[in-house]
């Protein structure tokens, strides 16, 4: 059963609401329902934000994702979860920094390289953002959002298309990324990676 909405306060007053900078998740479980489990850390999460929420899920190199404005009880029901199914997951609540609330800004951002697609939640902030998001621009990447996470992912994206392994093309991409911040990263045929800003990152 899924916890009916008890934290709708958090998100209908300005005074009341939590000031944090948003949630993060990920699970690897080949044989449990990864999509329940998100939603269950998410839910525990709620206090980190509440603009809106998302659960990306891989099964077999193709992604499932839905997101929407709301509270993690808002946007998912037991219908929507059944359709993620996968072996691991990632799940984000957020709470702007950067970029406007707006659906288009929800997480997990996804995209597509040569490698097949991959979904990145996050978590702080860079300091840094208009000086990356000119290097993108002028690599010709195209930007759906106006947030901080979208320009990680791209970055990320421009290295594995570069013909760099996983691995490698995330630490080249943060090298561009200057603030703080942590990651969830979910790639196809693989478990959840977890990358922090000035720490190390592992698979």
């Amino acid at each position: 059963m899924i916890p009916n909405d008890s934290l709708e306060h958090c998100h209908d007053s300005h005074d009341d609401k939590p000031h944090e900078a948003c949630g993060v998740f990920g699970v690897f479980a080949p044989n449990e329902d990864v999509a329940k489990l998100t939603y269950f850390g998410l839910y525990a999460l709620q206090h980190r934000g509440q603009e809106s929420a998302g659960i990306a899920a891989f099964e077999d190199g193709r992604v499932h994702s839905h997101k929407d404005m709301g509270l993690v009880s808002q946007v998912f029901n037991e219908e929507i979860l059944s359709e993620l199914s996968g072996t691991h997951a990632i799940g984000h609540n957020r709470y702007s920094t950067t970029g406007s609330s707006h659906l288009r800004n929800a997480q997990p951002a996804i995209i597509d390289t040569r490698s097949g697609k991959f979904a990145l939640a996050h978590n702080g902030n860079l300091v840094n953002t208009p000086q990356l998001r000119q290097h993108l621009d002028d690599l010709g990447c195209n930007f759906d959002t106006t947030s901080d996470s979208e320009a990680i992912a791209l970055a990320i994206g421009v290295e594995v298309d570069r013909g760099k392994d996983w691995l490698a093309a995330i630490e080249e991409a943060l090298d561009y990324c200057h603030g703080a911040f942590s990651l969830t990263i979910l790639r196809p045929m693989r478990s959840t990676a977890c990358a922090i800003r000035m720490g190390c990152v592992r698979w």
